[in-house]
């Protein structure tokens, strides 16, 4: 596994992603991917799978010290004691005595950000999280959410992959020390048949996706949260980390 070192904390470069998994279905994807070695775990209040989540993290036997677990707290209840409220009962569905990260998913400017941050300010505060960020911020978004938390904002969550680039918001982060975290890195298996993608694959003896998210994790301060339920795709999507793009091969795939 390879990391993203930011201020004292080393989170995964790649993690999962568990968005429409439910029920029993996210219980055996969660077991599957954190006995194949996942450690960087994203959930969220809006996908109702916490408790299940949750309950693989416990049955799993991976230490909580080996563990970064993020969810989100969902739009439509932004108002600072929504928030708390929110943190506090994802925390106890997810059987955790603190989350790692707590992110708001989508902006919402019905909610002024500055009550949205003070409530997650506050969710720092009392333990219930120990970072905070956004999802699917713009860059004025994100500096607006910066301005109004004194917690910082670790991370923006955003949908990033070969063919659709964030050309302003991922130098900014790069350059403000904020992690951008990748949601759909493959597109939802829409990146496989790509001409210039299958040519490097062929390069490098390995898939299409493989090397959809090494174009991802090899760049700066950039990671990748894939969905895969399936534990050979669980298994394919970790095989990233023994082999490395050239800078020809990187640029390429970034001007599409």
């Amino acid at each position: 596994m390879e990391y993203v070192e930011l201020g004292a904390e080393r989170v995964p470069k790649i993690g999962i992603g568990t968005w429409a998994m439910r029920g029993e279905q996210a219980y055996r994807a969660m077991l599957s991917a954190l006995e194949l070695g996942y450690r960087h775990i994203d959930t969220a209040q809006m996908y109702r799978n916490e408790p299940e989540i949750g309950r693989a993290l416990a049955d799993s036997g991976v230490p909580r010290s080996e563990l970064f677990v993020v969810s989100k707290v969902r739009s439509s209840t932004l108002g600072r004691q929504q928030v708390l409220d929110a943190g506090r009962s994802s925390r106890e569905l997810l059987g955790l005595d603190q989350i790692d990260l707590y992110l708001v998913h989508w902006p919402n400017s019905s909610f002024p950000i500055e009550d949205t941050m003070h409530g997650m300010n506050e969710l720092v505060q009392q333990g219930v999280t120990r970072l905070v960020g956004v999802s699917n911020f713009s860059v004025s978004e994100l500096q607006a959410a910066q301005r109004a938390s004194e917690a910082g904002i670790f991370t923006n969550q955003v949908p990033y992959y070969v063919g659709h680039g964030q050309p302003d918001l991922l130098p900014y982060c790069q350059q403000n020390g904020v992690l951008l975290t990748a949601y759909s890195p493959l597109a939802r298996g829409q990146l496989a048949g790509g001409r210039r993608m299958r040519r490097v694959a062929a390069a490098h003896g390995v898939s299409a996706s493989q090397v959809a998210l090494r174009w991802l994790i090899q760049q700066p301060m950039v990671a990748a949260i894939p969905k895969a339920s399936d534990p050979a795709h669980q298994h394919e999507n970790l095989q990233v980390f023994d082999f490395e793009l050239s800078e020809h091969e990187m640029m390429d795939l970034g001007s599409r």
